[in-house]
């Protein structure tokens, strides 16, 4: 029987792959594992059935028999461990590999999301274009120390794991932010990630559900939808 995954009915990540379900699809696309998808609207996220998946009521939730998880780097850690693809057979190697999954969720996606909390839904405070600056100074200092650390490799640690994964999805979330263009291999690193053939199957996959929930919205809601996406 396949793993079930929830995932956003209709994304606030509009169709870009940002979302946190797209982690997990990639995850279980590269290591050939089928799934299927529950589809949740916000306010069934608050609802007890979905409470007694994820006690925060947030998405994604991982459902594999007797098996429920939550939060997206404890479901790619279980896929990574479970079946080949996303951890390497040896020892030390592994273990490293992990430590980027959690560099990636702990040290470098923090700021990047203050950033989106600061731009969205923070503008309209006196202080707000202070407190962007700083928190774009922290992400130009993690993104100066990633860059240093991946150089002119391909990946971080050798062959493409479950910590490039984490990292790869982190660090795309500042496209059209302008802080990656100082950073040429951090750039390339993206794209080598998003031309994985599992990111293009995820990415599809995710991007059809978007464009189904936006068929049917109102014209007014899809132009505001627009203006409020992040650039």
């Amino acid at each position: 029987m396949s793993p079930t995954i929830t995932a956003f009915k209709s994304s606030p990540d509009r169709g870009r792959g940002l979302a946190r379900d797209m982690r997990v699809r990639w995850a279980l696309e590269e290591v050939g594992q089928p799934y299927d998808v529950r589809l949740v609207t916000f306010p069934q996220m608050k609802e007890p059935a979905h409470l007694a998946l994820h006690p925060f009521g947030q998405l994604p939730t991982y459902e594999d028999g007797d098996l429920v998880l939550f939060e997206s780097g404890s479901i790619v850690l279980h896929i990574a461990e479970r079946r080949p693809g996303l951890l390497p057979g040896d020892a030390n190697a592994r273990a490293r590999a992990i430590a980027w999954m959690f560099a990636a969720l702990n040290t470098v996606e923090p700021p990047i999301l203050d950033r989106q909390t600061a731009m969205f839904l923070e503008r309209d405070k006196p202080w707000s274009e202070e407190r962007l600056r700083l928190v774009d100074d922290r992400i130009r200092v993690r993104l100066g120390e990633l860059s240093h650390r991946l150089g002119d490799a391909e990946w971080l640690d050798g062959a493409f794991s479950a910590g490039d994964l984490m990292m790869v999805h982190a660090i795309r979330r500042l496209g059209g932010s302008g802080l990656l263009e100082d950073y040429p291999n951090l750039c390339a690193y993206i794209a080598r990630g998003e031309a994985r053939p599992a990111y293009q199957r995820a990415f599809a996959a995710q991007l059809a559900v978007f464009t189904a929930a936006s068929s049917g919205e109102p014209r007014s809601q899809q132009m505001q939808a627009e203006r409020e996406r992040p650039h």
